[in-house]
């Protein structure tokens, strides 16, 4: 069983991002694109483990009942603070799609078994701490960018890679099979490459960045370069598809490093509720 804390993100919400806070165009609609799919998505998540503890035998419920309530916590702040970044989005004219896509397919989850429910959920965990492991270990890819924003992101960043085994071991738990992980992490995968895509697009039409050969400069370094995303994330990616995988596997010492190091910007609830 994995502790998870709670934490408050002690930045300023208020203050909008300048236009291209991370640095350039391209750099900058990625980011924002993946920030409009959280709130929605989170939400997701949270009601899939919901959904799924509710079928844990009570032995296992005991077992994993601190860590379920953990990562609840954990992501309804994400989506409380992504929120709050979004509307500054939305009103300099970009516009959320990748929400209404999610919430669509949310529809054609609706009374289907929570381990279809709990399994999309795992599968997109695998996602966004291969996604979180790559940025941790590249913070170079956010150093031009706004460092209250690249403290949310690398905060999001670490709390991911901390809480990537719960929603896989619930699946599990619950009786999930292989065949089914294997399937449903294809699937989520392919929808997920197709709505950042498609997000990216939207962002950079709407900023007036399209057809800029910067933009596309920007974003061969960050997909393709030395240490770019895709290059450096297809190992990780596709060991999910592995009959022996587990979350664990993979190395957290960096978002661990970063939690320690910043715990008065990222402070445990209860901390911040005590006094003094």
């Amino acid at each position: 069983m994995t502790e998870l804390v709670v934490r408050r993100l002690d930045i300023d919400l208020d203050t909008p991002p300048g236009r291209h806070w991370a640095g350039d165009a391209f750099r900058t609609a990625f980011f924002d694109a993946l920030s409009f799919s959280f709130p929605a998505g989170e939400q997701l998540f949270i009601d899939a483990v919901r959904l799924g503890a509710g079928r844990l035998p009570e032995a296992e419920r005991a077992r994993l009942d601190a860590e379920i309530r953990g990562f609840v916590g954990q992501e309804a702040t994400h989506r409380r603070i992504h929120e709050r970044f979004n509307a500054h989005l939305e009103r300099r004219g970009l516009v959320n799609g990748w929400q209404r896509r999610i919430l669509h397919r949310r529809r054609r989850l609706e009374g289907l078994d929570a381990r279809q429910w709990v399994g999309v959920t795992a599968a997109t965990e695998h996602l966004t701490a291969v996604f979180a492991d790559w940025l941790l270990s590249h913070p170079a890819h956010l150093a031009a960018s706004e460092p209250r924003w690249q403290a949310l992101w690398l905060w999001h960043a670490s709390e991911e890679s901390e809480h990537r085994s719960t929603a896989f071991d619930l699946y599990r738990a619950i009786g999930g099979n292989e065949s089914w992980r294997r399937r449903l992490f294809r699937i989520v995968s392919l929808h997920f490459a197709g709505d950042l895509a498609l997000q990216v697009a939207s962002n950079l039409w709407r900023d007036g960045s399209w057809w800029r050969p910067s933009t596309w400069a920007g974003c061969a370094r960050l997909l393709f370069g030395r240490d770019g995303l895709v290059r450096e994330c297809a190992g990780p990616w596709r060991r999910y598809l592995d009959s022996g995988f587990h979350p664990s596997q993979a190395d957290g010492d960096a978002a661990a490093r970063w939690l320690d190091a910043h715990v008065g910007l990222a402070r445990p609830v209860r901390d911040v509720a005590s006094p003094g």
